[in-house]
């Protein structure tokens, strides 16, 4: 842990800007049409400033290999197995189709933890995406890193039980069922290759998943589309959510939520009702 706290304060700037077609494509992924208001949809963010590491330099997970080098933005934490474990989104105002955009990210804190699967390692990214009006999205991300699955762990999550789903406490209640197609284009649309989400010999025999695993973010940005039906265009001033479990792909994925104003409640569960993410959000 001492070599690794000389990352803390560590920074990485990227510059992008919110082109059309790639707008047009995230809109196509997820089914849905543009915005009334003619700004750009809470959750592109995460498309936007993406890493460029040259395929040579990826890891045998997908991910860019962690180096001990200056270049490498992430310590190189031993631990093989990856997740975004969580995330709290400031909303402070709207990017809109061709604005020049520049997000900030520093290491904010290096945290290793026991937990009940073995060693576990948490980077805390703090992100700033400013637009052409200034600060446009805050964000607190947390990267957690686990110790590799035994070649005989059971397969998580684990089969669905006999319980079902029950949607009648919740205000707005969507199910839907992530596809291959899907989690391959919001990979595409990220620049996100871990395999854990396209490829499926080394999602299950070498991560031990069930099947392909879709996205946290992925699973976020539907929350926010949920959002979105449910209270208009961009009207989320803060959005926080933590992964549970792992949603699998073509499985039945209800999204919910309740409540407004400060206090907006959402969640993601499985079919059986196995918990896949807990959020809350404010107008």
């Amino acid at each position: 842990m001492s070599d690794w706290q000389q990352w803390v304060g560590r920074e990485d700037r990227r510059s992008d800007r919110v082109e059309a077609g790639a707008l047009t494509r995230w809109l196509a992924t997820l089914d849905r049409a543009a915005g009334t208001d003619g700004a750009v949809p809470q959750g592109f963010h995460w498309c936007l400033a993406l890493p460029d590491a040259p395929t040579a330099a990826l890891g045998a997970d997908g991910h860019p290999r962690r180096t001990d080098g200056a270049e490498s933005f992430m310590p190189p934490v031993p631990l093989p197995r990856r997740m975004w474990a969580s995330s709290q989104v400031e909303f402070l105002h709207p990017l809109h189709p061709g604005e020049a955009i520049e997000r900030r990210s520093r290491i904010a804190a290096i945290t290793a933890k026991q937990g009940g699967s073995g060693a576990l390692v948490f980077v805390e990214i703090a992100h700033e995406t400013h637009g052409d009006r200034g600060l446009a999205v805050r964000e607190s991300q947390s990267i957690v890193f686990r110790d590799a699955a035994g070649p005989d762990a059971p397969l998580s999550p684990p089969p669905a039980g006999g319980g079902r789903f029950d949607p009648s406490e919740w205000d707005a209640h969507r199910t839907v069922e992530p596809s291959e197609a899907l989690l391959f284009r919001y990979s595409a649309l990220t620049f996100n290759s871990h395999r854990i989400h396209y490829d499926f010999p080394y999602a299950t025999a070498e991560e031990r998943y069930r099947g392909l695993v879709v996205h946290g973010p992925l699973t976020a940005t539907l929350l926010l589309d949920l959002a979105q039906r449910r209270f208009g265009d961009n009207a989320l001033a803060r959005f926080a959510f933590r992964g549970l479990s792992p949603a699998i792909a073509s499985e039945p994925l209800h999204l919910v939520l309740r409540g407004g104003g400060d206090a907006i409640e959402l969640g993601a569960f499985a079919d059986d009702g196995r918990p896949v993410m807990q959020a809350t959000a404010a107008l």
